[in-house]
């Protein structure tokens, strides 16, 4: 699921940014927001397999909360990584994304889709 979602991330990323030539950090948090949906549907019902519709909301509520605090992080770290150390974008995204890969599955599994 995160390997799927993270190549949506880099292949809209490229799409955007590479192709259209839209503004990085704009084209970050789009291809952010795309990856952030495929990876909920697929991280609750098939790496945690988790089918509790019953807290659906609240999951989401916290998966959005963490989302967005990946977003903020994704932003900075691409601004930094591109613009003040010159790191080719693709590759930066890359670097963020196994960062925050690592981070969010353990907010995932421990609070997020935890077994009750």
């Amino acid at each position: 699921a995160g390997c799927f979602s993270g190549g949506t991330d880099l292949v809209a990323l490229f799409v955007l940014h590479g192709l259209f030539k839209l503004e990085l950090v704009f084209s970050t948090s789009v291809a952010f927001v795309l990856s952030f949906l495929i990876s909920f549907t697929l991280q609750k019902f098939w790496t945690f397999r988790n089918n509790n519709q019953a807290r659906l909301a609240h999951q989401l509520g916290l998966y959005i909360l963490t989302a967005f605090i990946g977003l903020n992080i994704n932003g900075a770290s691409m601004h930094v990584l591109v613009n003040s150390l010159g790191v080719w974008y693709l590759l930066a995204q890359l670097i963020v994304n196994l960062f925050l890969g690592i981070i969010n599955f353990v907010v995932y599994k421990f609070i997020i889709f935890k077994k009750k």
